[in-house]
């Protein structure tokens, strides 16, 4: 492959921090990094040069006011497929025949890790919560899944069987009822065997044929056909995030995701071989970011060396590569907290430590969508098998935002029921702040209560006007 034009931070310089922002936020979903080819095709769709928001939300107002029309119209125009209505949904059928048709060691692979995922969605399920003070009040915390819940999953390089797994299994054990799958219409999407057999092992009954933005504006605002749904989750193109983005209040997201991302944060004890590998494995992802953070300065060159060797065996090198140059970095910081205070700045989806104490480096990390501890763990465990879902914010906003779980599929409500002396306990508190803010109306519901002793007992109905029994007809006299 030759030589490799990775860009190289030491964070002693002046314009570190600046660098480091750059790093950070280049693929944010609002930027305009966009390709040639992308450019080219938005202006052709709608005949005049359009940012990535403007074209989305363009998209997502038309599939709004128009319906099933608009959806079919930019899926012929983005996709290059002409659907029919009655090709938008996915048979049963269709997905019996290829679940049936499935390889059997593929299916026992997917049992196998949709296990590993149920077992540990299953053990972080909220449990409902109860405060009680005897004779005075009690307040519940009570859990209820959503209903109905749309997950989209992205087929433009590949198919992704790992994807269905990472956010269907933790909205099957959270308890939602209705999930819904839109796949691409292509090969490596919804006319892709294995990922109908997927969804067929994954007792999803609703698959529907569309992609990109449009996909999203029909999950949240419903088209003929599809009703709409309460929650969208799952990665996708910029295209995507940005429409996920547009619909939010709409519907509630997982999170706005950009491409994947590491960084590797590694010392003297790190073998380069294995830093190299766990960054080939995001920059593969093309666009990927791949980001080395050492306090060890040898080790870059070493890394440098290894990545030049290693690409010469990958299907994907030219993407690889293209991947580490144009968004990579090797970050080279004055000691260990200068590197974790890189970390925590860069606030990556993923976070390899490959230290010798990885666990004493992790406790310090305050921002990071999922942590990978030692030589023996690599990010790709995550992304398949593990348990935790592979769904995790990128672009810097694991500094306030976290990968997905069953918990994100469920509503919390709270309910309360005081007695006559809870509300005189407390009232005067209330009437206090009430009138504090202006709310007297507020005040007095409170005060009626705590200075009477309640409504007087309503009088029983006289026989006369009591309902006789159903079908028996009015009461007699």
């Amino acid at each position: 492959m030759g030589s490799l034009k990775i860009r190289r931070i030491d964070l002693t310089a002046n314009n570190a921090s600046t660098q480091l922002a750059k790093l950070r936020d280049q693929f944010r979903p609002e930027s305009e990094v966009v390709s040639a080819q992308a450019k080219k095709l938005t202006q052709a769709v709608f005949g005049q040069h359009l940012t990535p928001v403007q074209a989305v939300e363009r998209i997502c107002n038309d599939v709004r006011s128009k319906g099933l029309p608009a959806v079919f119209q930019y899926t012929e125009s983005f996709d290059k497929v002409k659907l029919k209505p009655d090709a938008f949904r996915v048979k049963k059928e269709e997905m019996a025949a290829a679940h049936a048709a499935a390889a059997p060691e593929f299916l026992e692979v997917v049992r196998r890790i949709r296990y590993n995922i149920d077992s540990f969605q299953h053990g972080l399920l909220h449990q409902d919560a109860e405060l009680r003070v005897s004779g005075q009040h009690e307040v519940t915390l009570r859990y209820r899944p959503l209903n109905r819940v749309g997950v989209y999953c992205p087929g433009g390089a590949a198919a992704y069987p790992s994807t269905l797994l990472m956010t269907v299994c933790p909205a099957k054990a959270a308890g939602v009822n209705q999930i819904i799958v839109c796949l691409p219409p292509k090969d490596t999407g919804a006319y892709n065997k294995d990922m109908l057999a997927v969804c067929y092992e994954l007792e999803v009954d609703e698959v529907y044929r569309v992609g990109g933005a449009q996909a999203v504006a029909a999950m949240a605002y419903g088209v003929d056909g599809m009703k709409p749904v309460e929650m969208i989750v799952g990665p996708g193109s910029q295209f995507v995030a940005l429409a996920k983005k547009h619909v939010f209040g709409q519907v509630a997201i997982d999170c706005i995701a950009g491409p994947s991302e590491i960084v590797v944060a590694a010392d003297d004890s790190a073998h380069p071989h294995y830093v190299a590998l766990d960054l080939l494995a995001q920059a593969e992802h093309s666009p990927g970011v791949p980001i080395l953070v050492t306090w060890y300065e040898p080790l870059l060159d070493e890394v440098e060396a290894a990545l030049v060797k290693r690409m010469a065996k990958l299907s994907r090198a030219d993407l690889a590569k293209d991947s580490l140059e144009r968004y990579g970095a090797f970050v080279l910081a004055p000691d260990k907290q200068g590197a974790i205070d890189c970390v925590n700045t860069l606030a990556p989806e993923h976070l390899h430590i490959q230290t010798r104490d990885p666990d004493g480096f992790a406790e310090s990390v305050q921002s990071a969508g999922a942590i990978f501890l030692g030589p023996f763990t690599p990010v790709a465990l995550g992304d398949y098998a593990a348990g935790p879902s592979h769904v995790l914010p990128t672009g810097g906003t694991a500094r306030f935002s976290s990968g997905l779980t069953a918990n994100d599929f469920r509503k919390r409500t709270s309910i309360l029921r005081f007695t006559r002396n809870g509300l005189k306990d407390i009232a005067e508190d209330v009437i206090y702040i009430a009138k504090k803010e202006g709310l007297t109306a507020h005040a007095a519901s409170v005060e009626q209560r705590a200075n009477d002793n309640g409504p007087a007992a309503r009088p029983k109905p006289k026989p006369d006007k009591v309902l006789a029994a159903a079908g028996a007809g009015p009461a007699k006299k």
